[in-house]
């Protein structure tokens, strides 16, 4: 069978190995005679393999002891609903920052107004999000309960190179597109979350790394499922939870730490994105979407100068095995998702046909 190399934004490529593995244990874990989507979510099996996903998260991504780890239900989006929920109630005034720097950004603060008063203090949207927008310090004002980022944006291939800072107001970032891509200091941070469908595994959950004093304020009419604290004291597992999920998730990172951890596929990562880059850059036939400084190392977007042959272009990319290329329907185009399993022979495959295309029909 031949695999091709999967450009979609999500749900994403998986690495083959991980898949491989799965593959082998599938029927018969760990000798129980029984798959691992059957065995109880409270057997010892089980356990061990949610402490393991813990052990290789909290090293991976150097989480400190103050923080912990949630595997929560309903992927990102329901976090938009849980983090105002657990959080607005954090100051008198129930009112929250946001950034608003593409799609999911615009809906997570759409969502966050319902529960109290929502700041939109950045935005790009006046030139079609091409940006991360300028945040003015002082507009971080200390009565906001926290400051809500999105800080890859899958649509419009942008991301946030800094990130602002406030020593009184927690930062909130949607990491869903690119945790784990690169290196981060997690104090800095007072919650990251992320869909675990591209860099972490298959949709379904998202994976929460909150403060530990930031699970006291969740608001009294806060249903237990989106309680934060309700996973935190019940490691998760307050219900059945996505078994299945978290232990792909484990094998995720077993095979990230192979790899050399998050800094060396960091390295990889830039050295990929740079492939494609490097060929739109030097192209009148490619145009870039994103504003240079602002380039998202995980979502690549472009699109071509005679845009009559967009279609085509997708096509031949599809024959040559360069699956789910097309841009996203709010913006049309090309869009490269290359997260962490995309191995750098699947960039050197599209930047090699961007090439040939453009010779063939510029």
């Amino acid at each position: 069978m031949t695999r091709v190399f999967n450009f979609g934004a999500g749900p994403a490529m998986l690495p083959t190995s991980v898949m491989q593995k799965a593959q082998q244990e599938f029927l018969n874990y760990a000798g129980m005679g029984a798959s691992v989507i059957e065995i109880s979510h409270r057997s010892k099996e089980f356990e061990a393999i949610i402490n393991e996903a813990d052990e290789l998260l909290s090293e991976l991504a150097n989480i400190p002891s103050n923080y912990k780890i949630l595997y929560v239900h309903g992927g990102a989006q329901m976090q938009f609903s849980a983090i105002p929920l657990n959080l607005l109630n954090r100051k008198q005034e129930r009112k929250a920052a946001y950034v608003e720097s593409g799609n999911f950004a615009k809906l997570a603060n759409k969502e966050a107004a319902r529960f109290g008063d929502i700041d939109i203090i950045a935005s790009s949207e006046e030139t079609n999000y091409d940006r991360i927008p300028t945040i003015d310090p002082k507009l971080i004002e200390d009565e906001y309960s926290y400051l809500h980022i999105t800080s890859n944006n899958t649509i419009y291939g942008t991301r946030f190179q800094q990130f602002p800072m406030s020593n009184k107001v927690p930062l909130v970032a949607d990491m869903t597109s690119e945790f784990l891509s690169r290196k981060l200091d997690i104090g800095n941070f007072g919650v990251i979350f992320a869909g675990l469908q591209k860099n972490l595994g298959p949709s379904g959950l998202a994976l929460v790394i909150i403060r530990e004093d930031l699970l006291e304020f969740a608001m009294p009419n806060t249903p237990n499922l989106l309680h934060y604290k309700t996973y935190s004291e019940k490691h998760s597992l307050a219900n059945t939870n996505n078994t299945f999920a978290i232990y792909m998730m484990k094998l995720v990172l077993e095979w990230l730490s192979e790899q050399g951890g998050v800094a060396a596929v960091e390295e990889k990562n830039e050295a990929k994105a740079n492939l494609i880059y490097d060929v739109i850059d030097q192209s009148n036939f490619y145009l870039a979407t994103a504003q240079p400084e602002h380039r998202s190392i995980m979502n690549i977007t472009f699109n071509l100068a005679d845009n009559n042959l967009l279609d085509e272009f997708l096509n031949q990319a599809l024959e040559k095995g360069l699956y789910a290329l097309k841009g996203h329907r709010n913006v049309g185009g090309v869009r490269a998702s290359i997260y962490n399993a995309m191995p750098e022979e699947g960039c050197k495959a599209l930047a090699a046909f961007m090439h040939d295309f453009e010779r063939k029909s510029g």
